[in-house]
C-alpha cells in the first residue's frame, strides 16, 4: 500500500540483491552544516568558560540550498544573562563560514534533565565536594591584613588582573563577608551569578570569576548593600558554599581576599585549604606593621605557609623626584622580619607606592594595571604577579604511595 504520493516499489526478482535508491533519495552529505558545528567550537559560554559544543548547547544545525543557516541553542536557565551575547557570538560564528548567505539563531532552554546532565558533566561526574582538595593543582594565595583601610582587597583585585593579563585561569573569592568590596573594585557591582540546580556560575571581570557575598544581598530603599551580621557557624558555612557550590572550572590560581584581623573567616579558611599561601598586606606604619603580623602567625597555626609581605602606601613621589612619606617607613621590612624568626624567610615582595590612579581604578570600577599600566603602582603590582603566576606539582602531595 502507498500513500499515493510515492512511486509503489518492486521487489527484485528471487536471488537477486535489491537495487540501492537513487542518490535524490538518500540522505546528503552537508559540509556546510560541518563547517557551522566546527565554527561554533569557537563561540564560548561567558560563564562557564567553555564552548557551547562541549556543553551539548547546540540543539541542531541545518543549512538549505541557498546558504542559510539555522543554529538552535539550549541555553542553560530561562532569562540567562548571558543570552544576548551567545546569540551575537552564534551568529558571527555561523555567518563566518564560507558559502553561509545568512544566519538564524534560535534560542530554547534546557529541560531539567539537560541542566543535570550538564550540572554532572561539569562536575565530572563526582558528588558535590570541595574543589580545591590537597590534590588540586590550582595555587591559593590567601591575602591577609592585620587591620582594615590597608588597600589589601584593591591590591587583590589587581593582583587578580594582573594574572588573568598573562593568561591564566584565574578565579577570586571575596571572603571578606562584612567589608566586601570586589565587585566594586572590578566594576561588576551590580553582577549577580547565575544558579543551575545548585551549582552557582561566578561573574567574570577582566577576566577573572569573581565571587562575594555582596553579589547575593538585596540592596536595600536607598540603594546601598544590606548589612551583614553573621556569627561563625554563618560565617564558616559560607566560605564552605563557596569553595563547593561554585562553579571555578580548572584555575591557575585562586585568590581569596580575607577580612583584617585574624577572626572566623581567617580560621575557617585554613581549615578548609592548609596548604593556602598567604600574603600579608601592610602600610609602612609601625602600628599597622605590627598588627600585620598577627594575621600571619594565625595563618601559620593552621599550616598554612606565608610567601611574602607587600608593602602599600609606601610614599608619595613628588615631582623633584623625592619621595613623601605620608605613612612613615620600614613598615614591610618589620612584618617580614616578624614574620621570619624561627621560621624561612619571609621576602618583602614589593612596595607599592601611593598612587592617585590606584585609588581612582578601585573607586570607578577600572582596575589601574588596566585603566594605566604605566603608573608607579601599575608597574610594582605586575612584577608581584609575574612572581606568583605558577602552577604546577613542587611540595603537593600526589595522592599515592610507591610499594
Amino acid at each position: 500500500m502507498t500513500d499515493g504520493n510515492q512511486p509503489p516499489t518492486t521487489p527484485p526478482p528471487a536471488g537477486q540483491p535489491a537495487r540501492e535508491q537513487p542518490a535524490a533519495q538518500q540522505p546528503a552529505a552537508s559540509p556546510l552544516k560541518d563547517s557551522v558545528l566546527t565554527a561554533l567550537t569557537r563561540v564560548i559560554d561567558p560563564e562557564i568558560r567553555k564552548p557551547i559544543t562541549e556543553l551539548d548547547m547546540v540543539e541542531s544545525v541545518a543549512v538549505d540550498a541557498a546558504g542559510r543557516a539555522t543554529v538552535v541553542v539550549r541555553l542553560t536557565i530561562v532569562g540567562c544573562p548571558a543570552s544576548d551575547r551567545i546569540e551575537r557570538d552564534v551568529t558571527d560564528a555561523a555567518a563566518s563560514v564560507t558559502g553561509i548567505t545568512a544566519a538564524d539563531v534560535r534560542l530554547t532552554v534546557m529541560t531539567p534533565e539537560q541542566r543535570a546532565a550538564l550540572t554532572d558533566k561539569l562536575r565530572g561526574g563526582r558528588e558535590k565536594s570541595m574543589q580545591f582538595g590537597p590534590y588540586s593543582l590550582t595555587t591559593i594565595y590567601a591575602i591577609s591584613s592585620g587591620k582594615g583601610g590597608v588597600g589589601k582587597s584593591t591590591l587583590t583585585a589587581n593582583l587578580a588582573v594582573s594574572l588573568a593579563a598573562r593568561g591564566l585561569a584565574v578565579g577570586l573569592i571575596d571572603a571578606d563577608v562584612f567589608g566586601f568590596s570586589i565587585p566594586g573594585i572590578l566594576g561588576i557591582a551590580n553582577a549577580k551569578p547565575t544558579q543551575i540546580d545548585g551549582m552557582i556560575l561566578p561573574p567574570v571581570a577582566h577576566g577573572v570569576k569573581v565571587i562575594s557575598i555582596g553579589m547575593f544581598l538585596p540592596e536595600t530603599t536607598d540603594g546601598s548593600a544590606t548589612a551583614v551580621s553573621w556569627r561563625g557557624p554563618m560565617l564558616h558555612r559560607t566560605i564552605q558554599q563557596f569553595l563547593t557550590d561554585v562553579y571555578f572550572g580548572d584555575l591557575d590560581v585562586l585568590l581569596i581576599d580575607l577580612p583584617p584581623g585574624t577572626g572566623d573567616v581567617a580560621i575557617s579558611l585554613g581549615q578548609l585549604l592548609p596548604q593556602a599561601q598567604v600574603i600579608v598586606v601592610t602600610t609602612p606604619q609601625p602600628a599597622a606593621a605590627d598588627v600585620a603580623g598577627r594575621s600571619g602567625a594565625v595563618a601559620r597555626q593552621t599550616g598554612q605557609r606565608v610567601i611574602g609581605v607587600i608593602e602599600n602606601m609606601a610614599g608619595l613621589p613628588q615631582p623633584d623626584g623625592t619621595v613623601l612619606e605620608l605613612f612613615g617607613s620600614g613598615g614591610g621590612a618589620l612584618v617580614a622580619r616578624q614574620l621570619s624568626i624561627g621560621h624561612e624567610a619571609v621576602p618583602v615582595l614589593a612596595s607599592i607606592p601611593l598612587s592617585v590612579a590606584l585609588r581612582a581604578g578601585g573607586d570607578g570600577g577600572v582596575p589601574v594595571v588596566v585603566s594605566d599600566p604605566m603608573d608607579a603602582a601599575s608597574i610594582a603590582i605586575t612584577a608581584v604577579a609575574g612572581g606568583l603566576g605558577r602552577r604546577g606539582l613542587v611540595g603537593r602531595p600526589l595522592g599515592f604511595s610507591v610499594r
